[in-house]
């Protein structure tokens, strides 16, 4: 059995346990509905004529609306006596929101039109125990139910098989980046020009494009044009022959190097720095440095930023060093870069991998012991790394970084939806 398949079997079964606990639940004089979150149904309850909650206590009864198309979502509640429409005007009413978390939100109503009104938005996730209380002509009548979305529950052992992980929402440091294109070259200091010391005759050569050498070592025999004497041509670093210009038997010391050596180990990326991104790139920045493909990555510094080859382009480049990596970074590789140009802290902000789609909202899902619970977020700043938090959770909330994809799909299954 797959790590999956064990998370959503386990899932399935705390979830059942939850259902059952909650259709236990309640007693006295309250009227208990039972809930939407697990598996329960949408139409498991009776809805009223504005297709909301309908809620009885004898011949009186309460329906409970969530009006959706104003600016903000706001309760609305219409009361009937033997199912007809009864005058708001003489009922009194009051709702309770209890929140996972806890955190408990309070609704005193006033009566407008043929029904009841508060002017307290409904917040998002519409995801609580309900508590509804009313009164008429001197007569009491309470309502509990739980009306749940985006909502499930995962034992702390299933959570761990599926990699589930959770960090508290807090401040962060945002780095606002620059996206760059370069390539791999071999630094200045890695290579090196092989001059003869006096003009002559090359006798012998002893390497050929792509040998590695050693400094000191003999590479090639000049027989001098003015002592006929024949001396040794070595190696000043050690590298690969990256250029040849001679071949025995021809002429050398015009100027024109023999042959050219680089080290390999002592590599930089050089980027292209157009004009209008020029002015925002500073040596000492930090830049993340990519392979074409994408498997490897270093982290280095701008060094220097010079001018390139044609001026009249107005192109400067920057160089950062690389690292040798065991010689996944070559000479003439395409290189993309990220350097960055800006940062600052942020009071709230959250891991960009743990954000998850939810209806039509950009969430990540709050953990409270075993129970987990979409948070609809109000976004700023978006990094690789972080994005800025505007609103929609509390500063310290626990909030799932790694596995948060079966945390949605366990939600999906369970049907917790988004209806009143």
């Amino acid at each position: 059995m797959n790590r999956t398949h064990q998370v959503r079997r386990a899932c399935g079964v705390a979830l059942t346990a939850v259902a059952l606990t909650l259709a236990a639940c309640g007693g006295g004089a309250e009227k208990t509905e039972t809930g939407e979150g697990a598996e329960a149904a949408a139409a498991d309850y009776e809805r009223g004529p504005h297709n909301g909650r309908l809620l009885r206590d004898g011949d009186f009864s309460l329906e409970v609306t969530i009006y959706e198309e104003g600016p903000e979502p706001l309760f609305r509640l219409y009361p009937y006596l033997k199912d007809k429409p009864l005058d708001p005007r003489q009922v009194q009413a009051t709702i309770a929101l209890t929140r996972l978390g806890p955190k408990v939100d309070r609704f005193t109503f006033t009566p407008e039109n043929d029904y009841l009104a508060s002017p307290g938005v409904v917040s998002e996730p519409h995801s609580f125990d309900v508590a509804v209380q009313a009164t008429r002509g001197g007569a009491r009548s309470n309502w509990t139910y739980q009306s749940y979305e985006g909502r499930t529950v995962i034992t702390a052992d299933a959570a761990r098989a599926g990699g589930v992980t959770v960090q508290r929402v807090g401040p962060a440091v945002l780095g606002e980046t620059l996206p760059l294109s370069g390539r791999v070259e071999i630094t200045p200091e890695g290579q090196a020009e092989v001059h003869a010391r006096y003009p002559g005759r090359v006798v012998s050569l002893t390497v050929q494009l792509g040998d590695r050498v050693s400094r000191g070592q003999v590479i090639a025999r000049v027989e001098s044009s003015e002592s006929l004497q024949t001396y040794a041509v070595t190696a000043p670093i050690s590298g690969v022959i990256t250029a040849k210009n001679v071949n025995p038997g021809q002429i050398t010391g015009n100027g024109q190097p023999m042959l050219m050596i680089g080290d390999p180990t002592r590599l930089h990326a050089e980027f292209f720095l157009y004009p209008r991104d020029a002015e925002r790139v500073r040596v000492g920045q930090r830049v993340e440095v990519t392979s074409a493909a994408g498997e490897h990555r270093a982290i280095g510094v701008i060094e220097a930023i010079l001018p390139a080859d044609d001026v009249l382009s107005q192109t400067l480049v920057a160089h950062v060093e690389l690292p040798a990596q065991g010689g996944v970074w070559r000479p003439g590789l395409g290189v993309q870069g990220q350097v960055q140009v800006g940062a600052g802290e942020v009071p709230l902000a959250v891991q960009t991998k743990a954000l998850q789609p939810f209806r039509d909202f950009t969430v990540v899902y709050a953990r409270v012991g075993n129970t987990y619970e979409v948070r609809m977020l109000d976004l700023g700043r978006r990094t690789d790394e972080w994005t800025e938090v505007l609103g929609g959770i509390e500063p310290g909330t626990e909030y799932v970084v790694d596995g948060a994809f079966l945390i949605r799909a366990d939600i999906e299954k369970s049907g917790a939806s988004h209806d009143h």
